[in-house]
């Protein structure tokens, strides 16, 4: 097939002068920066990496750009000269596609090189590749010039695929993140990509990741994943958190991955589903900071101070006749993180009991919950049945998560994503 008439392939476009509007030139053309997107539409451009003449690579958005010909582009606005830094989500035309061997289904196990790509203006008025040009490997002769074919870009399924070193950077880059801002890295990947990198992400860094996803990214992410890998990853996760995603699930993949899952976290993510989600029992965390009646000051710091337990939770530690699992023996109160910072290390933990503060009731609606968050002033509230045995502990933030509306996590991240486009 021969190249769509409007199509301009990136081979073309290179050391083309860029001009403003009043007719001078700011730089060169160095290569087309694209961005894969879902739902089977072809890759965005969007934007090129610009060489301004003092030899700086900026990055100039394609709504910058007025107009394309053989001779020039033309922009209108202002180019912002911030150094250009690609994104992980991006590719590089030339840099990363030109040359990169690819395998077509229609071609068996005939390998190819992308020689060139096309890219052509949608409807929409954004920019997309529309072709690529590929050159046949020849084995005998390496470095002749084998036959070019022009196809359509979705012929080229795996052009954009990942690399395992490029996996191996990115989940390095990705260690050093905040949870919510892993999750939002994974939010923007395609499938392909997000699939790689979750395959090499540990199941604790993708546990705390999935917990900051919306609903229905989490459901697919899980539901990608081998059955023993989800059980896994579910066991990493706060019970409170794995029994709202558990509840989105199928209930034949519900119970298949619980049946998986290690006997006491399943036995936990079950007696949380038996509550009602928006109830104190649904939103509550099976596993707070339980102290014995003998209990000194020392040993409750020195459990406050576990690495798994997060700063919310460590704001109260909870005095429990025995047994000390949940649902405990007789529940005598809750003792203030701040408070065992001011008293001796030998003395009893349960002389500090809060006598002001009740405890919750597993039955009390999420209206209800948080009027008792905002009149005590709490992070971190104890939840008792009615035979008063301590069930779990309910947090600040587990409040937030419900009052919240359903989308805000999507929200949330399209808004940052939103702010860092005005940057470019």
């Amino acid at each position: 097939m021969s190249g769509s008439s409007s199509a301009v392939f990136v081979s073309r476009l290179l050391n083309l002068p860029v001009m403003d509007a009043g007719g001078d030139q700011i730089g060169k053309v160095r290569d087309v920066v694209v961005q894969n997107r879902s739902n089977q539409r072809p890759p965005r451009v969007k934007g090129f990496s610009v060489e301004l003449f003092a030899r700086r690579r900026v990055f100039l958005p394609m709504e910058r750009v007025h107009s394309i010909d053989a001779q020039q582009v033309i922009i209108s606005g202002v180019v912002n000269t911030r150094r250009f830094e690609r994104r992980e989500h991006e590719r590089l035309v030339v840099d990363d596609l030109f040359d990169k061997r690819v395998v077509r289904a229609a071609q068996g196990a005939a390998s190819e090189t992308i020689f060139d790509i096309a890219i052509q203006q949608e409807r929409s008025r954004d920019w997309a590749i529309s072709e690529v040009a590929l050159r046949a490997a020849t084995g005998r002769r390496p470095f002749s010039r084998g036959h070019v074919t022009i196809v359509d870009w979705d012929e080229v399924p795996d052009f954009f695929g990942i690399s395992e070193h490029e996996t191996d950077q990115i989940v390095a880059r990705l260690a050093d993140m905040n949870p919510a801002d892993v999750a939002r890295e994974l939010h923007g990947m395609t499938s392909d990509r997000r699939d790689a990198i979750v395959e090499a992400l540990d199941d604790e860094a993708l546990a705390e990741a999935l917990e900051e996803l919306p609903e229905a990214d989490q459901v697919e992410l899980i539901s990608r994943l081998d059955t023993e890998r989800a059980a896994d990853v579910l066991e990493e996760m706060d019970p409170d958190d794995a029994a709202d995603l558990i509840a989105e699930l199928s209930p034949e993949l519900a119970e298949t991955i619980l049946g998986r899952m290690e006997p006491e976290e399943a036995q936990d993510v079950r007696t949380l589903l038996s509550y009602d989600a928006s109830t104190a029992g649904g939103l509550m965390s099976p596993e707070p900071i339980i102290l014995a009646t003998d209990a000194t000051v020392a040993d409750a710091l020195a459990m406050i101070r576990h690495e798994d337990v997060t700063p919310a939770m460590a704001a109260m530690a909870y005095i429990c006749r025995a047994p000390l699992e949940t649902p405990t023996g007789r529940f005598l109160g809750g003792v203030h993180y701040q408070r065992l910072l001011r008293e001796p290390p030998s003395m009893l933990a349960s002389q500090l009991v809060d006598n002001t503060v009740a405890p919750l009731r597993s039955d009390y609606n999420i209206a209800q919950v948080s009027r008792y968050f905002a009149t005590y002033d709490l992070v971190c509230a104890p939840v008792v049945d009615a035979q008063g045995r301590l069930l779990g502990a309910v947090t600040v933030d587990d409040v937030l998560d419900h009052i919240l509306p359903r989308d805000w996590r999507d929200i949330q991240l399209h808004g940052l994503e939103e702010a860092d486009g005005a940057t470019d």
